[in-house]
């Protein structure tokens, strides 16, 4: 089944090069979305796919990458849309 996440990340998730590591997590995954830094600090991103591989890249987002301190992970789920061709960092 496809579904879809909406995924807001917080803690110090910035400067530590949290989007390039989903996008890489995410392309691994076949997972397509975006992600991108919020003004207050945290990341967000959409992810849709198979939902094994959305739920796995929701997993690592609550530890990301090793440089990464991740206090709280916000989940949100959607219906899957099928709008994105690929995996993106959204500025």
């Amino acid at each position: 089944m496809k579904i879809r996440a909406i995924v807001t990340v917080k803690g110090l998730v910035q400067g530590v090069a949290f989007r390039h590591h989903t996008v890489i997590k995410g392309n691994q995954l076949k997972v397509t979305g975006w992600v991108k830094n919020l003004p207050n600090g945290d990341v967000q991103g959409c992810f849709e796919g198979d939902e094994n591989d959305v739920e796995a890249l929701v997993a690592w987002c609550h530890h990301g990458p090793s440089r990464a301190r991740v206090d709280r992970v916000i989940v949100e789920r959607e219906a899957y849309r099928g709008e994105f061709n690929g995996f993106d960092v959204r500025y």
